[in-house]
């Protein structure tokens, strides 16, 4: 393939890459979003693979059909329930890639003599190295934590902070003796030794409430890594698709910790919820009324309008179709029905939309949180499906754990129904006043067995 069809072919890449990273930005373009940032890939993968003349259209072919295999597993047997999980392995795959194609450009001149590495492109190797190393182990400490392979709580220990920092600051020092003729191997081996066990370090001690950051983060890094290897490789589109990934990574990563109130170092080094990392509330156990279905299908038949919070106890109950098929047969009575989405409810950015999204629930009924906030004090019914945090009113009090954080403003619904397992605390490990005021009613248990039990006394009433 000539010079220029290949030039052509990177500009087509990047401008798919850029509308479809507009299009991601809203539920309603979503998909068509990740339509063409697929197909950009694709074209990209085929244009890098021909310009650099790596392999032969055979080897093309059979990675083409090997990758398409594994990508095809992951759809299909992976539920959505599991997707922070696989969203986490692939960052990591993401950034060893990266650092795999920075340390196989390394090694190849010192094997045939030729294209000797120059200052500028050791420092690119190694930053390459470096975030791509960062990101396959702590991609992979978040995923044990987003499986229950690694508990959920912070993991802190004496002298962390200062540990991790001494760490670092070895890391930064092995770039002398690397970036120096002859660019050595031996400091580049412990630079990614060193890198891997920062990558566990960083994120043992990250909370599962903050995951969605660690998540939006991680997958920051796997684009600035793959940016780093673009000038490895004097690649433009690589340098252009990693800048885009880790710009859009950082950008999301910030919303996220505006939509918490707090900085990404508190996230980071602030060990969120180690205080109480058992799930126990402290202090006087207290009462609340507990209500029954029929208790609770009376409201719901009585209301005008109900606002659907769903939260991680929803995804892994697996109810979001039963949620839907709750909400239709609502709508059929001149309810109407809204979802309330709060930008860091689940496990990783736009949880909740994803899972309502594969259960077909149409996008004008998803509202974000500034615009329903407002409409709370007008609901009959505010209906809560495994939240906790993101509906504590302690968020407006000075001093709490949450304070400033953002919330929905459930508890000013007329009557607030909230379907949870038990009175635990969420990870910010402190108790929720709403479950113990007189407009609430406490549905105990499964979220997908509760809202079956709504949808089938609505259906045998009507």
């Amino acid at each position: 393939m000539s010079n220029s069809l290949i030039q052509i072919a990177y500009l087509v890449s990047v401008c798919c890459f850029i509308i479809g990273l507009k299009k991601l930005s809203g539920p309603k373009t979503a998909r068509t979003g990740n339509m063409l940032a697929s197909l950009a890939m694709l074209i990209a993968i085929v244009a890098a693979l021909l310009d650099q003349q790596v392999v032969s259209f055979p080897m093309i072919i059979a990675g083409f059909i090997l990758g398409g295999a594994v990508g095809a597993v992951f759809a299909i047997k992976v539920e959505m329930t599991s997707m922070p999980q696989m969203v986490a392995l692939f960052n990591g795959f993401g950034g060893v890639a990266s650092s795999f194609v920075a340390l196989s450009d390394y090694w190849t001149p010192r094997v045939d003599g030729t294209d000797p590495i120059v200052f500028a492109t050791a420092l690119a190797i190694g930053i390459s190295v470096l975030i791509g190393a960062v990101t396959l182990t702590g991609s992979l400490v978040a995923f044990g934590k987003l499986q229950g392979l690694v508990s959920s709580a912070p993991i802190t220990y004496p002298f962390q902070k200062i540990g991790n920092a001494l760490l670092f600051l070895v890391i930064i020092a092995l770039f002398i003796p690397f970036c120096g003729d002859p660019f050595p191997a031996w400091p580049l081996i412990l630079l990614l030794i060193a890198s891997l066990g920062l990558g566990v370090l960083l994120v043992v001690p990250i909370g599962g409430a903050d995951m969605p950051v660690v998540i939006s983060l991680l997958n920051s890094y796997s684009g600035l890594a793959a940016c780093a290897t673009g000038f490895v490789l004097n690649n433009q589109l690589l340098i252009i698709a990693g800048s885009l990934v880790g710009a859009a990574g950082i950008i999301l990563t910030v919303m996220m910790c505006d939509a918490m109130n707090r900085s990404l170092v508190n996230v980071i080094f602030g060990a969120f919820g180690a205080a109480d990392s058992t799930g126990t509330t402290s202090g006087e156990q207290r009462s609340v009324m507990k209500y029954g279905v029929d208790d609770a299908v009376m409201a719901l038949e009585n209301a005008t309008q109900v606002v659907i919070i769903p939260g991680y106890g929803l995804a892994v109950a697996r109810a979001q179709h039963i949620t839907h098929e709750l909400d239709q047969m609502l709508q059929k009575r001149g309810i109407t029905v809204k979802y309330a989405i709060h930008p860091v409810a689940g496990r990783m950015p736009g949880h909740m939309n994803v899972l309502l999204a594969e259960a077909n629930v149409p996008y004008d009924q998803l509202v974000e949180m500034d615009s329903i906030n407002s409409e709370f004090e007008y609901t009959d019914v505010a209906l809560v499906l495994g939240a906790n945090d993101v509906i504590n009113p302690a968020a407006r009090e000075p001093g709490s754990p949450i304070s400033g954080m953002p919330i929905l403003d459930v508890d000013r619904a007329r009557t607030v129904m909230i379907c949870k397992r038990s009175l635990s605390p969420g990870f910010a490990g402190i108790d929720n006043e709403l479950f113990y005021q007189d407009k609430t009613m406490m549905l105990f248990g499964d979220a997908k067995k509760i809202v079956t039990e709504l949808v089938e006394a609505l259906r045998n009433g009507s």
